[in-house]
């Protein structure tokens, strides 16, 4: 493993955050404040290429490594998590899994519009009482001759209004049974699919999170992905993936909330002195700093193992297990080293504060990567 970062990667990260600082981050607390989801954001995304950055050439994306797909994400999260979010879930979920498992047809249809962001991504898995039980999901797809009904609905979906095509994970089988669930390709216009409730959230408010509803739905079979059975599995492979998104995206935010209480402990003076000085601040700052490093060095390797082709099911794991709760941590000693300024949205590390929880929870919650990482040390 090279740990010198290769040019091609710097330019990349330095593109994604000149766009950050010069078109996001001066309306990052407007969107906050109403929930508004700035597609058009996306839209100019896509034509700097960061909207397709694993996509290979051929189908109108940028062709570049996990590297670059990590340093994107973070750049675009340490300036606003819900952008980087929907940033990650666009790449790595929906246009990840058509990737990885679409036919030819498929690709050359929906790839190159993804990659160009003229269609916007969503990835429906998640359900409203099925979150890591997804073996006894309650959407269904019946087969119907040449093609399949689908009923239910998907929450959490980040998308889930806005999103022009969605991969969604239907069972086909019996509940709690093998091989019992298969993956669809859904177009926003199609009879029977609508987005349902937005969700009212804490934090990442900026990035659209709500139901998918299927009554009735018809879809032709050419939208099937893969074989009939096959979408829990399928699933599995795109969330390895994903997991090494929400590590790069809580170790944005870690390092932006790192980055202003660094700033604000040299300029903030007590007793003459600024309070960096201070051994109780300057030791936030030195955990901070090393649990940053750390979260970064798992998440490479993790980017590592995926460029080379290997098994990297317990390294993803502990990437996004272990920076999702460096970034908890840090945003909250950000707060901390601002004192009372901290808890106002006057500053950035509130909002940090508040984005971080959600890489807690998304994409497989903490307790569940550490059971991910038990089944493989132990098997």
């Amino acid at each position: 493993m090279n740990f010198e970062t290769s040019e091609l990667t710097l330019q990349v990260a330095q593109t994604a955050r000149d766009y950050a600082l010069q078109h996001i981050k001066p309306h990052v607390m407007e969107w906050d404040e109403t929930q508004q989801f700035p597609v058009h954001i996306f839209k100019q995304l896509g034509q700097l290429g960061l909207m397709g950055v694993l996509v290979p050439e051929e189908y109108g994306g940028s062709g570049l490594s996990y590297y670059e797909y990590n340093a994107v994400i973070q750049e675009i999260s340490k300036v606003c998590g819900s952008i980087g979010l929907s940033v990650a879930a666009h790449n790595s979920l929906c246009t990840g899994h058509i990737m990885l498992f679409g036919n030819e047809d498929q690709k050359q249809r929906y790839l190159p519009k993804l990659a160009s962001a003229e269609y916007l991504g969503a990835w429906g898995l998640t359900e409203p009482n099925t979150g890591s039980d997804a073996g006894n999901m309650k959407t269904t797809a019946v087969r119907d001759g040449d093609d399949w009904v689908l009923n239910g609905t998907k929450s959490w979906i980040t998308h889930g209004i806005s999103g022009d095509v969605a991969v969604v994970i239907c069972r086909t089988g019996e509940p709690r049974t093998s091989g019992n669930s298969t993956a669809f390709i859904v177009e926003r216009g199609m009879a029977g699919f609508a987005g349902g409730k937005k969700e009212n959230k804490l934090g990442m408010r900026a990035s659209e999170t709500a139901e998918m509803i299927f009554d009735n739905c018809r879809i032709s079979d050419a939208q099937r992905l893969g074989e009939v059975g096959d979408g829990f599995r399928q699933a599995m492979k795109v969330l390895d993936g994903g997991r090494i998104s929400i590590a790069a995206l809580s170790i944005g935010i870690a390092r932006g909330a790192y980055e202003a209480a660094l700033q604000y402990s040299k300029e903030r003076y007590q007793f003459d002195q600024p309070i960096s000085n201070f051994q109780g601040i300057s030791f936030k700052l030195a955990d901070m700093a090393t649990e940053i490093e750390a979260a970064e060095l798992l998440t490479q390797q993790a980017c590592d193992l995926k460029m080379r082709g290997e098994k990297m099911t317990r390294q993803a794991a502990m990437a996004k297990y272990y920076a999702s709760e460096v970034a908890v941590r840090v945003s909250t000693d950000a707060v901390q080293v601002f004192g009372g300024y901290g808890y106002t949205k006057d500053f950035p590390v509130e909002k940090h504060y508040r984005d971080s929880k959600l890489c807690t929870i998304g994409e497989g919650t903490s307790e569940v990567q550490k059971l991910v990482i038990a089944r493989e040390v132990l098997h």
